[in-house]
């Protein structure tokens, strides 16, 4: 396949009744999230949470960017999974660099465990181009109050083979790609009106915080319309690594094979949780190590 994917001007037609269930906190939305969304299958469709807005309303996620037509808000996704590409874009092939091939799978919504104002809880199924089970995921998405001024988006996620093998879970790095592209897990697409900021606690700039093992890392924008937002991010599981984009676009991802693959081990699930916090304003470190200290305590 050597064509291009086709554009995205505008979000994707939700397909369903109930594809855009909301998150709401204090009653105010926070967050829609897309179950089934009509895409392109380069795309690599999958559940997404787009727009997430901070408790002002200040919009803090992106989705289908034109210099990235598969980045799609804060969704969770690998691009090499057993061979099959389910992050959407063009595939790192070792010694040949990205091509397009027919190598898209689809993560699908299978059923609901609980639906509620601040939490969703659902079964999904990750496949490949011939509908064939990679792996089964249980998720519950939570939503709760952190101050008048933030709330904390709190994604748990559990992976267990479905092939009866171990799962493989690789990245462009793992795949031969140089320059610290190890991404493929939690990613949140952010929106900036200029270049953000990233810190961890003892590190800043997007150089020396990509690849680190830091336990949070917070991002500082301002979205284009207006409004100061800090996303905190915390939740790195073993050999997890974070992967951080400010230059080129604003992003960040839980990594889970930033330079060596990960296994799904058979007959022994994967368990991840993320935690983010979304505020309004720049928050300096002192104020984000004293939240994030709060809530993990």
């Amino acid at each position: 396949m050597t064509a291009e994917p086709r554009s995205a001007a505008a979000e994707p037609r939700p397909a369903g009744a109930d594809a855009e269930p909301r998150l709401v906190v204090d009653g105010v939305e926070v967050a829609r999230y897309l179950i089934s969304p009509d895409l392109d299958s380069r795309h690599g469709p999958r559940p997404y949470l787009h727009p997430v807005r901070t408790r002002a309303g200040t919009p803090v996620t992106d989705a289908l960017p034109a210099d990235h037509v598969w980045h799609l808000g804060a969704s969770l996704t690998v691009q090499d999974v057993d061979g099959v590409n389910l992050w959407g874009g063009r595939t790192y092939v070792r010694g040949t660099g990205y091509t397009w091939r027919d190598d898209h799978g689809v993560i699908a919504h299978t059923g609901w465990r609980e639906r509620a104002a601040d939490r969703l809880d659902h079964d999904l199924e990750w496949r490949d181009r011939h509908g064939r089970v990679l792996l089964r995921e249980h998720r519950r998405i939570t939503a709760t109050p952190a101050g008048e001024d933030a709330w904390w988006l709190d994604l748990s996620a559990t992976l267990t083979s479905a092939t009866g093998a171990d799962v493989r879970l690789g990245s462009p790095a793992t795949n031969g790609r140089p320059g610290g592209a190890g991404y493929g897990g939690f990613f949140w697409r952010a929106v900036a009106d200029g270049e953000a900021r990233v810190r961890t606690a003892d590190a800043a700039g997007e150089e020396v915080v990509n690849g680190s093992a830091a336990p949070w890392l917070a991002l500082s924008a301002s979205a284009p319309g207006g409004g100061a937002y800090t996303l905190v991010f915390t939740g790195l599981g073993p050999g997890d690594r974070w992967f951080v984009r400010t230059a080129m676009y604003p992003g960040v991802c839980v990594a889970y094979a930033f330079d060596t693959p990960a296994v799904v081990a058979a007959g022994r699930p994967r368990h991840n949780r993320h935690r983010v916090l979304v505020a309004d304003g720049h928050l300096d470190a002192a104020d984000v190590a004293a939240r994030v200290e709060a809530v993990l305590r």
